[in-house]
């Protein structure tokens, strides 16, 4: 089944040749392990509680297990990885590549959870969460010197504003690491 958003192989540029290596979100299986861990507990109080009830059937644990399991799928967190001139977000059933040698647009997406939204000439898509930006230096610098690139080849269109304030963000957030681990703050 093809989205809107997904690219067709015949229209996708082959991936950069990759000389460097691959940087990964370093908190993710932490993020896994809570994810599952919030699914666990709602699964037991649930089936403590109807236990506790008396009310506890088959079709009744089948049917929390199904919540249980809802839930896991919306908390699953994304795989972010980067290498030189591409990021790619993995979730569930499908990976998306952008080229950050060739950003067209990256776009802030607000609402209940931040999404930063990047756009390359080729037609690919990636949403990511700015705080695993934050968290993972090494993925912020990949993209920060190849969004360098596109912005002096005069690809980058639209974006430089955000990834600007993402990158003051990620400046005062280092800093205040810094101070409280020097105890000044």
């Amino acid at each position: 089944m093809e989205h809107r958003d997904d690219t067709r192989p015949e229209v996708m540029a082959p991936h950069p040749r990759d000389t460097g290596s691959v940087v990964y979100d370093r908190r993710w299986t932490s993020d896994l392990y809570s994810s599952t861990c919030c699914a666990a507990v709602l699964l037991g109080m649930l089936l403590l509680v109807d236990g506790m009830a008396g009310t506890l059937t088959w079709w009744r644990s089948a049917l929390w297990l199904t919540i249980a399991v809802l839930l896991l799928l919306v908390l699953f967190p994304a795989r972010v990885s980067a290498g030189e001139d591409w990021l790619a977000s993995r979730r569930l059933l499908r990976t998306r590549r952008v080229r950050t040698d060739r950003l067209v647009a990256v776009r802030p997406l607000g609402g209940v959870s931040q999404q930063l939204v990047l756009r390359d000439t080729f037609g690919a898509r990636v949403e990511i969460d700015p705080d695993v930006l934050l968290r993972n230096p090494d993925l912020w610098y990949r993209l920060a010197e190849a969004a360098h690139i596109s912005d002096a080849s005069g690809t980058l269109l639209c974006g430089t504003t955000a990834l600007h304030d993402l990158a003051e963000r990620l400046d005062r957030e280092t800093a205040l690491t810094v101070f409280r681990t020097s105890n000044l703050a």
